[in-house]
Formats: C-alpha cells, structure tokens, sequence
C-alpha cells in the first residue's frame, strides 16, 4: 500500500459547487476511482445504498463485508478503503455539513460510528425510491429553485436512513440519565480528544463532578472516562501510523503530547507494542 506524508483528506470537487452529488453506481463505475483503494477520510457526509453484490470494506481497522441489502453512514471523520466489489447495484450521497440541518447532524453525532445496517425488502424498497428521485432532482439544473430541491429531497433521504438506524437504537427520550451523560460525554470526546487529556475537563463541559461522570459512563460502558480518552486518541494514533509517513514524535505533538516520551510510553501500555512496531508490523 502507497503511504503518505498525512492521511489524504477527499474533498468535494469544485463541479459540486452545491455542496451535494448524488449517484447510482455500478461496478465499471466504482473502479474508475482509483483513490477508492487508497485510505483516506472525507470531509462531507456519505451516505450508501448497497442493493446487491459483494462489498468489503475497511473501517477504522475492522473489515465489513456485506452481500444483502445494506445502508451505511461514514462520518467526515473516518479512516476507509474498498477491498473488493462485485456485481455490485450500488447508490451514493455526497453531501457537505451546510447542507443537512443541524437537528440531523446532531443525530448522526450521537449515533456514530455506525456499521453497515441490513434492511430488509420493504425498506429497501423505499429507500431505492427516494435515491432514485434525488437523481432524478440532481439532473433538474435549469430548475428555477433547483439548490432548494436538491437539498430538500436529499435531506428527506437522510432523515429515512437516520430513521432505519434509529429503529435498532435508544432515542433520547428512552435513555436512562446515565445513558444521556454518556453520550454527552462520548459527544464531547469526538470534539475535544486532540486538545482535552483529563476527565475533569470534560466533566466541567458538562457541569458535573468528575465522580458522577466517571459513574455514569462506568455504569453504561464498563469502562472510565480516562480509559474511554486514552482509546480515541490511541485510534487516530493508529491512524496515523497505518496511513501517514508522519514520525511518531510528530502525531504525539498533533495529538496534543508535547512530551513525546510520555506518549510513547502510553501507546505501549495500551496497544502492548511500541508505536514503531505497530506501524513495522502492520505495513509488512
């Protein structure tokens, strides 16, 4: 695998000059991206339909594959590449930050990361409908309020995608106040992690005592706040080793470690190998 100096960051190309693109993707069509082999992150919210074929993924270090009717949601953040497709009835949302309300974004937030979610006939059904009708929209560009369709019909398809991922989570209004704080909590942490080490910054972001957050989110995970930091920074370490060429001195300092020994130290205690040998073992 080619490595770089940083992990590539994929932007919307300037022809998306709404912020959206919207697609049907078969397999010729897949592999004309090159870059889709590559590791890289997003800076826009994707959105898949997978009809049928095979797909693997990789995910943050997890593989997925998936042969039934799937949905999946890749946050801006995450670390991915294709392995392997075949036979492959696939579609495909684009879309940038501006464009989904804020009440959808926050619900993405709180439930994420998210794995690839089968779905059966009858939702799969709706869902190919509303892809099929925001390409249909997509293609209208001498529509007088073609931005406002385009974005609200697109909007509609992610609010139905939300909603099948809600079906198999808590909402808020079910979540025990242990369950609210957690999340909160790992809300929080997805924000602050580069900048924010100790449990106590976090409880004063949400107006609680260090004792009670850490017993809530004990209570809900079974482990502590400073495992639960210690493991995100740990990952976007690892992150960095797999996919970038950057020292290791250099994503302690990006990770907020100005004393490197101490990281070194940290990433050891924690993945059980120095982060050398964690990038020479998993590049062989």
């Amino acid at each position: 695998m080619q490595h770089k100096k940083d992990i590539p960051v994929r932007t919307l190309p300037k022809e998306f000059g709404n912020g959206i693109a919207i697609a049907k993707v078969s397999p010729d069509t897949f592999w004309e991206d090159e870059e889709t082999t590559q590791a890289h992150r997003h800076d826009y919210h994707f959105f898949v339909l997978q009809k049928s074929g095979i797909t693997v993924m990789e995910i943050d270090f997890k593989q997925y594959r998936t042969d039934k009717p799937t949905i999946l949601y890749q946050s801006p953040n995450q670390v991915h590449r294709a392995l392997k497709v075949e036979n492959i009835e696939m579609f495909m949302l684009i879309i940038s930050n501006e464009n989904i309300p804020a009440d959808y974004l926050n619900i993405l937030q709180s439930i994420s990361p998210l794995e690839p979610l089968e779905i059966g006939l009858e939702d799969l059904d709706i869902i190919e409908k509303s892809y099929k009708l925001c390409i249909e929209f997509y293609g209208r560009t001498t529509d007088k309020l073609y931005s406002s369709s385009l974005r609200d019909s697109c909007n509609a398809l992610i609010a139905l995608l939300i909603s099948m991922y809600l079906k198999y989570s808590k909402t808020a209004e079910s979540l025990s106040r242990f369950e609210r704080i957690n999340r909160a909590f790992f809300l929080s942490l997805e924000q602050n992690f580069q900048n924010l080490k100790r449990p106590a910054e976090y409880a004063a972001k949400l107006n609680i005592s260090v004792s009670y957050l850490n017993e809530c989110v004990k209570n809900v995970s079974g482990f502590s706040v400073s495992y639960h930091i210690q493991q995100r920074v740990i990952l976007e370490a690892k992150r960095l080793l797999y996919h970038s060429d950057k020292s290791v001195k250099e994503i302690a300092f990006e990770l907020g470690y100005e004393d490197y020994p101490y990281f070194s130290r940290l990433f050891t205690k924690i993945c059980g190998m120095s982060a050398k040998t964690f990038r020479s073992k998993n590049r062989d």
